[in-house]
């Protein structure tokens, strides 16, 4: 008897990749949410970028791939990783701990793709499409209508707490613009992908030091569960969701890729639901929609 397989073609292998990076990078918003009970925010954000850095460093040794660089160079990747990875998570983290929802926070970090998008034509010298700045102005229209929606204004606690994720959406905006200015004035500063992963890490580990051990004494409650935790915020979000990322850049549009981040916010909706049984609200389902229609207006005009 024969066995028959089938070898699937490259779209059904793009289908694949794209299925296991949302999943994989959209679970880190539900591994904060499970590590949060065992240890404090900053601490949290230091234990996973001081494990990812050993990873990295043994990796790099192995390989052999260290090589003399100038510290400008250093310092330029260590400040946009601790934007993206330092500030970024830690407004996450902040805004959980301060009991919002992780859907909602993934909501509002949506917005920075279409930030970028809009503010990208201003630091490159070129004259911004009126559609993205529509496009922005959309999907924050949306997280306004979800975030106003569940805003106790009798609670500092609780605006200060639905303020905090936009401080993620600055920082990496504000990252990602230092990028590709300086991927403009001088490409010399562009390193290998486990290179500047590396100074990324070892950057937000080095910075997030500071308050983890000063503010929150590193006190952690070192059950299986948060081990676990552990291990899947680093190597499945920041290793295997990053790898699965690059791949797919090397066999898709860059465009096309950038458009999977849409689909956080409501594949984490339902991961949290699953997770914790957090529940939609009928504006949390109202400003998703709008928020979609601008990305969506975003895409179909780059097109």
């Amino acid at each position: 008897m024969k066995i028959i397989t089938s070898i699937p073609s490259g779209k059904q292998k793009n289908l694949f990749l794209a299925i296991g990076f949302v999943l994989f990078w959209n679970s880190g918003f539900i591994g904060a949410e499970y590590g949060l009970p065992y240890t404090g925010p900053f601490t949290l954000v230091f234990w996973r970028y001081l494990a990812l850095t050993i990873l990295i460093f043994l990796y790099l040794l192995i390989k052999k791939r260290f090589r003399r660089i100038n510290r400008p160079v250093i310092a330029y990747n260590m400040l946009v990783g601790f934007l993206a990875h330092g500030i970024w998570l830690s407004c996450v983290l902040l805004a959980l701990e301060q009991d919002v929802p992780a859907g909602i926070i993934a909501l509002v970090v949506a917005l920075q793709p279409l930030a970028t998008g809009a503010f990208s034509g201003i630091v490159v010298g070129e004259p911004t499409p009126v559609y993205r700045w529509l496009g922005l102005i959309i999907g924050f229209g949306g997280v306004a209508i979800t975030v106003l929606s569940r805003i106790d204004f009798n609670t500092p606690e609780s605006v200060f707490g639905y303020l905090i994720p936009l401080g993620s959406v600055i920082a990496i905006t504000v990252a990602t613009l230092i990028q590709r200015k300086m991927d403009i004035i001088n490409t010399n500063y562009r390193l290998p992908l486990d290179l500047t992963l590396f100074y990324q890490s070892l950057a937000t580990m080095a910075v997030l030091a500071i308050p983890a051990i000063f503010a929150e004494k590193l006190a952690t409650q070192w059950e299986p569960e948060f081990i676990f935790t552990m291990i899947w915020l680093t190597v499945g979000v920041s290793l295997v969701a990053y790898a699965l990322m690059w791949r797919l850049v090397e066999r898709l549009d860059a465009t096309r890729v950038a458009s999977l981040f849409y689909l956080g916010p409501p594949v984490t909706m339902l991961m949290a639901w699953i997770a914790f049984g957090d529940t939609l609200q009928i504006m949390d389902i109202t400003g998703l929609a709008v928020v979609f229609a601008g990305v969506m207006l975003t895409l179909i005009k780059m097109k």
